[in-house]
């Protein structure tokens, strides 16, 4: 029964698509190049689908960090800004060449959050995105950390589940797919509770569901599931469909667009 509802995914074209730091790193930091390069390929066979793709890619502040020999996330908010401008050039170069090898054209774009209020900015970063998807070509989004910062109000989305939201709001996305270091919304957090149960459907986020959410953010990321909850209430105002799923493999995109049970499914419509 869950298979034959989830396959409302089946006709899902604009899929904003997020992946989370620690899936596109080692354990130990480093980033993680085959994850990297079977992402590539995967977005570029649903591109070739029909599918209008956009990524929003965690992992410029930890890849950033990892090339200046830091162990673990800075704390210092110049120290933010640095290691995340230095990593931003490292991933895009990396996501450059892997696209490449597909033929696929990749495009960056950075984004405060007054870009999404502000309506001559919103409509601005709808154009461009529209015309980089009408080309064809996949834009790979992130945060401009350099410039957005706690002390400056309203600039800083605060993490990237909930910029992904955003996007998928700000392109009217029919599905939101969140990639993570879990497999979905547990009854309990799995990694303490050996009891602890997948729900495979969320139909409405209630304050239940929401106290699910526990924050078990890597040592070089900044969420957990209750910023993807966070996430699929924002998608689920644009009757946007959301779905948290485990990263390690991204072929799971195509079992989620097939409909088939994996992850959790906070259903938008």
């Amino acid at each position: 029964m869950e298979e034959i509802m989830r396959g409302q995914l089946l006709n899902s074209k604009r899929i904003v698509v997020k992946i989370g730091t620690s899936s596109l790193t080692h354990d130990n930091g480093n980033t993680n190049l085959d994850k990297m390069e079977k992402l590539a390929r995967v977005l570029t066979d649903l591109n070739h689908q029909g599918k209008e793709i956009i990524l929003v890619s965690s992992g410029a502040i930890g890849t950033g960090s990892r090339r200046i020999g830091l162990t673990e996330r800075p704390q210092e908010l110049e120290m933010k800004q640095a290691t995340a401008a230095i990593g931003q050039a490292i991933l895009m170069q990396i996501y450059e060449k892997f696209f490449a090898e597909y033929n696929q054209v990749i495009a960056q774009v950075l984004l405060t959050k007054d870009v999404i209020e502000d309506s001559i900015k919103n409509q601005n970063a709808k154009n461009t995105l529209f015309a980089l998807l009408k080309l064809g070509v996949i834009p790979i989004i992130n945060e401009n950390d350099c410039i957005s910062t706690a002390q400056i109000e309203g600039y800083r989305f605060g993490d990237n589940d909930t910029l992904s939201a955003m996007v998928a709001q700000l392109v009217d996305a029919d599905l939101l797919i969140l990639l993570t270091d879990i497999d979905g919304l547990y009854t309990d957090n799995p990694k303490v509770n050996k009891e602890a149960t997948l729900i495979k459907t969320v139909e409405e986020i209630t304050p239940e569901i929401e106290g699910l959410g526990k924050d078990t953010g890597s040592q070089f990321g900044t969420g957990g599931m209750t910023t993807k909850i966070t996430a699929a209430k924002i998608a689920k105002e644009n009757q946007t469909h959301t779905v948290v799923a485990l990263g390690d493999d991204t072929r799971v995109l195509y079992d989620i667009l097939e409909g088939k049970e994996v992850g959790t499914w906070f259903i938008g419509k």
